[in-house]
């Protein structure tokens, strides 16, 4: 499976280089006074348009500038490039995005081909703006309610947006303080993100790195992502997700560095994550299927991180490896989980492994091979609490253990060790394993070793 995912990764970064467009339009020649008061939406958008009835090109945003904007659409062929040096500012009235919230983008392509984003400069969705109440737990953000079209202070408006498109490529670009969601893809096939440096307020919640939505045929690699909620964010709410692959990659944040779902009505297959540094997040791998769809085939290789303890308010209790799967409602169908392979992982967490599938939706062939977990408290959030939010069974008490197993059929053990700081894990049951035996069946041990170290 790494081998095909590899292939499939030289064969999408090929051409990315080849077939850059060479014809420019500078949004000066159409107006744009790119002094950050006045809005340049109109020279911006004639510029793309010019671009795009010419076939193809680059729409430049020269340095120095900032250029403040209402939503930016996209046209097939046509790359948005901001310049080292500029910035393009996201509006932050509500009038400054379509009626529509599902449009509601500083930058969005629609059912484009060949559409992108690069030139080494940023994108800023000037997400301070829309903060109410600052809090070093969890700000309070602004609401955009007043249409009915969605509720909470989740109405905020996302940064970059490619939506039925293909061939997208988001390359060497800065995507800073997004007041929501930061890259999102939705059912897009073959797009290549890459050297891409995405930057959150920490405090912020939703403001994701990036979300894969029912897209196809993806590569993220080399880059760099720093949030508070979750940085890689497979969903497949309207359609599935197969082929992904993420490589080379440095993420932090509050929520869950990789995570599946909750979104999870279609299919997950095909997916390698590889070569990931992950630093002082709440979760580390993790997925939550809630809605019926099914995962199946997954790699997790070459990865480091360290998870720990942020404010109960934030999902997560510090789980280096979380898989859960589990009705979101009392009568909806379940998905399935299976063929997930851990392979030459290390950590350093304040909480164990939790893996738990449900009464009618067993956890399936999971591997952990070269496996080093290594268990250590040093924040003083309270433990002995397992997430299993959204819906489920919420937030439980429960003794904690270096692995937590619940409703599993086929779990391979080889090469994995377990090391427990003394003297730093007040609270925890030291029990390398926890499980009633009723709900676990082909279990397999090889060269497991449960260490205490200072």
């Amino acid at each position: 499976m790494a081998a095909s995912h590899l292939l499939l990764l030289l064969l999408l970064l090929a051409p990315v280089a080849d077939s850059a467009p060479t014809r420019v339009f500078s949004v000066t020649d159409y107006g744009a006074a790119g002094d950050g008061f006045r809005y340049d939406t109109a020279a911006i958008q004639a510029a793309v348009n010019a671009c795009g009835e010419a076939g193809g090109g680059r729409v430049l945003l020269p340095a120095p500038g900032d250029y403040l904007t209402a939503t930016v659409h996209l046209r097939s062929r046509v790359v948005l490039e901001v310049a080292p040096g500029a910035r393009l500012l996201g509006g932050t009235r509500q009038r400054d995005y379509p009626a529509e919230r599902r449009r509601w983008y500083v930058v969005l392509a629609e059912n484009t081909t060949g559409a992108g984003v690069t030139g080494g400069g940023e994108i800023n969705g000037q997400g301070g703006a829309f903060v109410v109440t600052p809090s070093d737990q969890k700000n309070v953000m602004v609401s955009w309610n007043a249409t009915g079209h969605c509720r909470g202070d989740e109405c905020r408006p996302r940064l970059v947006g490619f939506v039925d498109s293909k061939d997208v490529t988001i390359h060497d670009i800065t995507l800073n303080q997004p007041a929501y969601w930061c890259l999102h893809l939705v059912r897009c096939d073959h797009s290549v993100i890459r050297n891409v440096s995405i930057y959150g307020d920490f405090d912020t919640p939703n403001n994701d790195g990036i979300d894969i939505e029912g897209s196809n045929n993806t590569i993220i690699t080399n880059c760099s992502i720093d949030t508070g909620d979750d940085a890689i964010c497979p969903k497949s709410l309207t359609g599935p997700v197969h082929n992904l692959t993420v490589t080379n990659c440095r993420i932090r944040t509050k929520s869950s560095a990789i995570k599946f779902g909750s979104a999870s009505n279609f299919n997950f297959e095909r997916l390698l994550f590889d070569n990931i540094t992950i630093v002082d997040s709440h979760r580390g791998l993790g997925m939550q299927i809630r809605d019926g769809g099914n995962v199946s085939n997954v790699v997790f290789s070459n990865i480091k991180m360290r998870t720990r303890y942020y404010h109960p308010s934030w999902w997560g209790r510090a789980e280096p490896i979380y898989i859960t799967t589990c009705p979101r409602h009392p009568g909806s169908k379940e998905g399935t989980i299976s063929d997930v392979s851990f392979i030459n992982i290390s950590s350093v967490s304040e909480n164990g492994v939790f893996l738990a599938g449900s009464r009618h939706s067993l956890l399936r062939n999971l591997k952990f091979k070269n496996v080093d977990l290594t268990y250590r408290r040093w924040t003083n959030y309270t433990g002995g609490l397992y997430d299993y939010r959204p819906g489920c069974q919420e937030l439980v008490k429960h003794k904690t253990g270096g692995m937590m197993l619940e409703q599993i059929s086929g779990l391979e053990i080889d090469n994995v060790r377990m090391r427990w700081s003394r003297g730093s894990l007040q609270g925890w049951d030291v029990n390398p394993l926890l499980f009633r035996p009723s709900t676990i069946d082909r279990l397999s041990f090889h060269d497991w070793q449960s260490l205490n170290v200072q």
